[in-house]
Parts: C-alpha cells; structure tokens; sequence
C-alpha cells in the first residue's frame, strides 16, 4: 500500500463541485507522479465506469475508480471535500472521494489490497479519522494502515464516531437486527430453524456473494456491509467476493448448511447452480451496501415461509436488478451471446472447407462420403475429409446461434428450444435469420414460463424436464407453422438481391461493410458486418456474391490494427511510448485479422482512431468489392491468400485502405499536437516522456 498513495497523492482541501471536477482533479495528482499516461482517456474509463452505477455510498462516501489501459500500476487518491459532492448516494453528497485506479491487467496482490481498503470504509472509526485529520502526510500514513498514524487524528475524532452520518451501514445494521428478532419471533425463523439434531439452537446461516463489474470496491464495501449487519442481527454471514483478485469458492458443506443465500451482483455469478433450491435474494450489489438488514429480514422471511427459489432461473440480464439496462441494451447482449458462442464454430469449419478446397480442388464439394471412399496416399481423398469435417462443423452455426442467445436470455433452460429452434431454421431454410428468430422465441418463452406460479412439487423436475418439453414445442410450432415461411422467403429475397449485385452497388455495400466493421474493432456493429458475410458462405456451394462479401469483410477487418502499426512506425513522436509499444504487436495481429488490436489506440484517442480507421476500412472493402476478389475462408487473415481469388488486387485493396487510414490519423494527430504548441506559445517538450503528459491534457 506504501507504492499506492503518498501525500502527494492526498488532498484535503478538494474545492471541486461536482464528480467530474473531482475525478479530475485527483487523476491530475496521479499523472504528476505518472501513475496515469492519458489523463482524458484515463477519465473517460472513470465517466463509463460512473455511467453505468453511481459509486457514492451511504456516509459521504464517493468510490470512482476503474480499471484502465491508461493506469501505469495500481494507485489511490484521496480527497476531502467540505462542501460536499453528489456521487449519487442516496443519503446525500460525499466528503470524502477515493479516486481508485487500476491498470487493465491489474496483479492480483494490489487488487487485494484495494479490498481491504474498501473494507476499511465500513469502518466509522476510519472515516471519522479521516475527516478530523489535518496533514496529508497523516492521512496517507492512515488509509495505508500503519500502526500509530491515527494518532491525534483518532482521538480527536472520536467525538464524532457515534453521528450516524459518520457511520455508513450501522444504523442499518441496528435496524437489522430489531428486524431479524421480530422474524424470528414471529415467523419461527433464526434459532428455532436452526436447531440442531440435538436440540441445540444455533443461529441462522446466510451465504452470499458479491461482486461487482470492475470487481475492485463495490464487491468488497458489499461483502463487509452484509457481514457486520449479520453480527448486529445474531445471524451467521459468510460472503464469497468474486472480484478483480479471482474468488476463492465457499466451501460445499457451507453452502449446504445455509438457510438461505444473499446474492448481490451487477456481473454473473460464477458457478451460480451451487446456490439452487434455497431461499434466494437476488439484488444488484449496491442493495449489499446499502440495505444489508433488509436483505437479511428478506431472506429469514422467506424461509420461514418455505420459499425454495431457484437462482438459476433468472439471469443478470433479466433481473430487476440490474441498474440502468434498457431492452435495447439487453437485445444487443442476447444476440452477442450468441454471436460470440458462433464465431469459434465460424472460424473452424470455414477454414476446414477452405483447406478442402485448397488440397481437393474446386469439385471437392462434390466428393463421396469419405465413410465409403477413403485412400490414405491420394490428396483428394484428405480434401475431402477436410471439406465434410469443415461442413459438419458448419451445420451448428444457424443452431448455436440460436442457442446461445435464449442462453443470454434464460440461463441454461434456453439451451435445449434455442437448439431446437435453430434446427428448425436450418430445416425449413430459413438460415442465419431464422436462428435469429428462434432464439429470441426460445428465450422468451423460457422467460414467460419461469414467471408462471409452479407448485411446490413441480419445481424439481422443471428445468429438467416441464421447460425444455413445453418450451420446445412450443418454439417448434412457431418455426414450423408460423413464422418459418416468411422467414425463408426473406432469406431468399436477400440472398437473390446480393447474386444480383454487381458495379456501383456492389462497391458501395464493400464500403459501408468497411465502416461497420471498423467502426467498434470487435464490437456488436463489427459482429453484425461479419455475420452477415460469414452466414453467406456456410452452405456447400456459396455464390460468388457471397465470397466476394466475404472478402471486403475480412480485408477491412484488417485495416484498423496495421493502420495503427504503421503510423507508430511512420511518426513515432505522435505517440507514447506504450502505443509505439502495441503497435509492434499490431503488426501481427492484424495480419491475423483480429481488428481489436486497434482498441488500446481508440480507446486513448477515440475521436481520431475511429474515424481513420472507418475511412480506410471503408475505402479497402469498396476496392475489394470493384477487383471482385473471392474468399472461401471466414478467418484467417493475410494466411489464406491463397485461397482468394484475385488475390495481388486483393491485397492492393488492403495496402490502400492501410495507408489511407494511417495518413489520416498521422494528420489528424499532427494537428492536435500543433494546437496544442500554438495554446502554449512555444514548441513542446522534446522526449517522449515529457510529451505523453502534454499531450494527455490538451487532447
């Protein structure tokens, strides 16, 4: 923790007014002593982390932090506000803010300590001392634990120590436990429950995770805020965190001890299912930390009335509390669940069939069944096993796109429609569509049958086998009576409309599915682009209009990351000297065609790398699209040029998409660094350490 904050790093005279102003004005501390490379990307990774749940906590507490790309190693900033801020708490603003930074691959002993400070601020004798202490040296010494550092800070303090508003989660853990003993009186819950084989009572047992989705404070803050309201309510508590460190699983007897599970979490839990069939909470992971008594009541109420929830039911994406997801925000996560469950399937089987192609020839396609023609010295004979091995693989697509996407939407019930419902598609050749549809039909009727009231009964052999029964006939007669039809002659309609395609309006579509797939480097707009073009080619026998797409996809999938690699090697001193360091390894992998090895660039400078990136991507798929260049092959990168047809247009469709998106970041970069000599009078700093702050802060 001595590494982590220093005085330097403390302020205890914060005059800012609001959280970004304050976010700010300790990131500044923090790229002073260079613990932050990029000031403005550094607080646009705290704006997002904010974005998607407020960190102000109960007793004037503010928590930004995130993990960045941006965070050299893992530092702590205090600041202490006496006008307060708002950070979203619900019981007002915040005087004390924790600035919480952590790089992207944070190492796991410095994320423990983190907990332990988040721990700490559950602490009302720790947050008292902070607020009565007067030297920044003291304060350091104290959020880093040493011995003696509260000193007088503690006993001035002390005074303070029993104002409510200086102890976040007590009152509520009091009320908690006036609460816990009206249950237990009333509904027979606690000791009574628990007695044990020998007459003895014993208290009542509550297991409980946390987590949150950087997993670096809330997860912590909850955890302690549980386990201290079980103490006031004589409740036994024991709280699994899984949280940035990794999560060490609580052990099986303990679990089978419960009497009921508290699970607090904005993430999925890791390896929920050992949680079924006892009394659940199932709450967001703010709840933890501010109502830790009332999710206990919760629990005790509902297991003195026999409720044996069953936590996999339900996903994080479904449940009510997930803060601030709207339903189109959980479509794109349903229809990337599946997407990204596919693409591994994609890359197999299409290179597998384009390997066919290679060693078997063209007419490999039509080979027999190597079952009954197999001769271990001909090179057709290990085409064609490659091209069926290749199709079988190909077969899942349409089926573990549809799987997977009733996944997203309700957990493992949505496997066995979604499957099923995918199967159809492929019957009824309603193809990448139909799966589309049927995993959206599964998942929802997954959905609506685990809302229904289920006998107590019933409730074992349901997800065995009641939904995957009811749910299977059901998706089977929409796909087949209903919707499949008109599903298939819309597959039908665009596949004739892309046959047809061909001069301007073949190169306009390579440009726009250039844009696409630049435009988010790996994103849900990238994975539509690449759906589109790879649901082309996952038949036997693609049109050429199907491999031509293919092939401005995947060249434009290139462009971003050897974009970045050359203008690093072109114009160095536009860059830090961390990016010049990424972009030696985007070299390779964009040759492999892994577009997100542009992220670490458009994450610093998003509105200059994104742009460039479009522009070239844009310009190689409307190249690739006017050469007619063909691909059998979904991935791959520059090592299957010899599968494509036209190949030396081909790659003068990349080179001209790389280069142009490389210029136009290089001036686009250039000009900021001119702006930025003009608004200081002067030329900057030479060296590249002395500009990587300048630049960070005039970006």
């Amino acid at each position: 923790m001595s590494e982590m904050i220093t005085a330097d790093l403390v302020d205890l005279d914060l005059s800012a007014d609001t959280r970004e102003a304050a976010a700010r004005a300790l990131a500044e501390r923090m790229l002073a002593r260079g613990r932050v490379t990029d000031l403005d990307g550094f607080l646009a990774d705290v704006a997002a982390r904010e974005a998607r749940m407020p960190t102000g906590l109960d007793g004037g507490i503010g928590i930004p932090h995130c993990r960045s790309a941006h965070v050299t190693e893992p530092t702590l900033a205090f600041g202490r506000s006496t006008a307060g801020i708002d950070f979203g708490a619900a019981d007002g603003p915040a005087d004390l803010i924790f600035l919480i930074a952590a790089p992207a691959g944070g190492d796991e002993a410095h994320l423990t300590i983190l907990s332990s400070l988040a721990r700490q601020l559950m602490d009302a004798e720790f947050t008292s001392a902070l607020r009565a202490v007067t030297d920044a040296g003291a304060a350091a010494a104290l959020i880093r634990g040493e011995e003696g550092a509260e000193g007088g800070a503690a006993d001035a303090a002390g005074a303070e120590a029993g104002v409510p508003d200086a102890r976040p989660g007590v009152a509520h853990a009091e009320a908690g436990g006036e609460a816990g003993a009206e249950v237990g009186a009333d509904a027979g819950g606690g000791s009574d429950a628990g007695a044990g084989a020998d007459g003895a009572a014993r208290p009542f047992r509550i297991v409980a995770v946390t987590s949150c989705p950087t997993g670096i404070a809330h997860t912590y803050m909850a955890a302690e805020s549980l386990e201290n309201a079980g103490r006031e309510a004589g409740v036994e508590v024991v709280v699994e965190t899984q949280g940035s460190a990794g999560f060490t699983r609580l052990d099986p007897a303990v679990i089978a001890a419960a009497d009921g599970v508290i699970l607090a979490h904005d993430v999925p839990v890791r390896e929920k299912e050992r949680f079924a069939g006892k009394p659940t909470v199932d709450t967001g992971v703010k709840a933890g930390i501010s109502r830790p008594a009332e999710l206990i009541a919760e629990v005790r109420e509902k297991a003195a009335r026999g409720e044996a929830t069953a936590p996999a039911a339900g996903t994080p994406v479904d449940r009510a509390g997930a803060p601030g997801e709207g339903y189109g925000t959980r479509l794109r996560t349903w229809l990337m669940s599946g997407v990204s469950y596919m693409v591994p399937f994609v890359a197999a089987g299409g290179l597998l069939i384009a390997l066919g192609f290679a060693i078997g020839g063209y007419t490999v396609n039509k080979a027999p069944s190597v079952m009954d023609h197999f001769v271990w010295t001909e090179a057709d004979s290990w085409g064609a096993l490659l091209f069926q091995i290749g199709g079988v693989a190909f077969g899942f697509l349409v089926p573990v796109l549809a799987g997977y996407i009733a996944y997203g939407m309700a957990d493992r019930p949505g496997l066995v429609p979604g499957f099923v419902g995918g199967a159809i598609a492929l019957t009824v050749n309603a193809g990448f569509l139909g799966g589309l549809a049927a995993g959206l039909l599964a998942g929802g009727v997954v959905m609506a049958i685990g809302r229904a009231p289920i006998p107590a009964a019933l409730r074992g052999i349901m997800p065995v086998v009641v939904i995957p029964l009811v749910s299977s006939a059901v998706v089977g007669f929409l796909m087949f009576v209903v919707i499949g039809k008109p599903i298939a002659s819309a597959q039908k309609g665009m596949t004739d409309w892309l046959n047809g395609l061909g001069g301007a309006n073949a190169v306009l579509l390579g440009a726009l599915l250039g844009l696409m797939m630049c435009f988010d480097l790996g994103g849900p707009v990238n994975k539509v682009a690449y759906a589109f073009a790879t649901a082309g080619i996952a038949v036997a026998d693609p049109s050429d209009s199907a491999m031509k797409i293919m092939a401005a996809v995947m060249a434009a999938g290139m462009v971003p990351p050897l974009a970045m690699a050359l203008a690093t090697t072109v114009r160095g001193g536009l860059f830090t000297r961390t990016e010049r360091e990424n972009g030696k390894a985007a070299w390779v992998l964009g040759i492999s065609f892994i577009s997100e090895g542009a992220i670490p660039f458009a994450a610093a400078d998003p509105l200059r790398v994104i742009p460039s990136s479009m522009l070239g991507g844009a310009v190689t798929g409307a190249l690739s699209m006017a050469f007619g260049a063909t691909l059998r092959a979904p991935h791959g990168g520059i090592f299957v040029v010899p599968l494509i047809g036209n190949p030396f247009l081909y790659l003068v469709a990349l080179a001209a998409g790389v280069c142009v998106s490389a210029a136009s970041v290089i001036v686009l970069k250039g000009l900021r660094r001119q702006g930025a000599q003009d608004a200081e009078g002067g030329p900057e700093t030479s060296g590249a350490s002395a500009a990587v702050p300048k630049e960070s802060v005039t970006a």
